[in-house]
């Protein structure tokens, strides 16, 4: 198990090197840079730009330069904990992301948790009795699940809220506990607004979850091995429990790597829709600014919570079925 672990550490960090190159060039992809976008914004509301300005702001951030220097001076900076620095903002690159980014990993984290702990028991239940009212039920709900979208589901929610409370949903946290440190009525405020953006983010995939745990265990259920437990005399929630459900995890588990990142790219809109000081919205603007440091940085963070999540998911393979460790050797 822990050469298993050695070598997908490895595997890992070779992944991180190849995805910090692939990141930065895709975000120097678009024709100009920052102040090509600056400057056309400056031109649409008329005012005038002074070529020696943009030539030293050009200097100064070695935008002119070759995409090799570029990269080599922004990763050495990051492997320093230097992230470099916001051309929209004027800020650091990690004071801006420090709050989004660990508000989207609670939010999409508790949103994971759920999906968990409501698809777990309803798939189990939908395979074992199969063709039931509840096995209906849940089909129908997946269906829904699936098919209505994230941002929609929101809207109704907020929508809900207003008429029948008369509360406005929006944001993670009360105008008096935005800018506070954490404590626990801060903790508190967080869990009474974010059960809304949880639940709308949660439903998509937990009925995702349901369909593919179903599918998985009923085609276990029908392996000889279970048919040789029952007939052994075991009990049948030992016989469901200790072998199918073990291994019918495996495809959830493996998901796990890009579960987070998922949710954090796909919320963009709801995060947009609820007014949700996440990392989603403030990537997006990035991206559409051409602000490469910021931007890099947020999708560089992505791809470590994915590789690490990865990481995670394949521990996990291998210590739920002994045959991946096995076979790995």
């Amino acid at each position: 198990m822990l050469s298993f672990i050695i070598r997908r550490t490895i595997v890992m960090v070779l992944t991180l090197i190849a995805v910090s190159i692939v990141a930065f060039a895709i975000i120097q992809l678009p024709p100009g840079d920052y102040l090509t976008s600056y400057i056309a914004s400056l031109s649409a509301t008329g005012d005038q730009v002074d070529p020696r300005v943009i030539e030293n702001l050009r200097n100064q951030y070695g935008l002119g330069q070759p995409f090799y220097i570029q990269y080599f001076k922004w990763i050495t900076g990051v492997v320093q904990g230097n992230f470099g620095h916001s051309f929209e903002w004027k800020r650091p690159v990690w004071e801006l992301i420090w709050g989004r980014l660990g508000n989207s990993v609670m939010v999409e984290g508790l949103a994971v948790l759920v999906m968990w702990l409501i698809a777990l028991p309803i798939g189990i239940y939908a395979a074992v009795r199969k063709y039931s009212l509840g096995d209906y039920l849940a089909t129908v709900a997946g269906f829904i699940g699936l098919a209505v979208p994230n941002f929609f589901f929101a809207l109704i929610l907020m929508y809900l809220a207003y008429v029948w409370f008369g509360t406005t949903m929006g944001g993670l946290f009360s105008p008096e506990f935005e800018t506070a440190r954490w404590s626990l009525p801060r903790l508190w405020d967080f869990f009474t607004h974010a059960w809304a953006p949880v639940l709308v983010l949660a439903t998509s995939g937990t009925a995702e979850l349901i369909r593919i745990l179903r599918a998985n265990l009923l085609d276990e259920l029908k392996k000889p091995y279970v048919t040789t437990a029952r007939a052994k005399g075991l009990p049948e929630w030992k016989v469901i429990l200790k072998y199918p459900v073990r291994l019918a995890l495996n495809p959830l588990v493996s998901t796990i790597g890009w579960l987070l990142p998922a949710l954090v790219s796909g919320s963009v809109i709801v995060s947009v829709v609820m007014n949700l000081p996440t990392a989603g919205p403030m990537l997006l603007r990035s991206l559409t600014t051409q602000d490469m440091y910021l931007a890099g940085a947020i999708i560089l963070l992505l791809s470590v919570l994915t590789v690490v999540g990865t990481l995670i998911s394949d521990i996990l393979l291998a210590w739920i079925d002994p045959r991946i460790r096995y076979g790995s050797k």
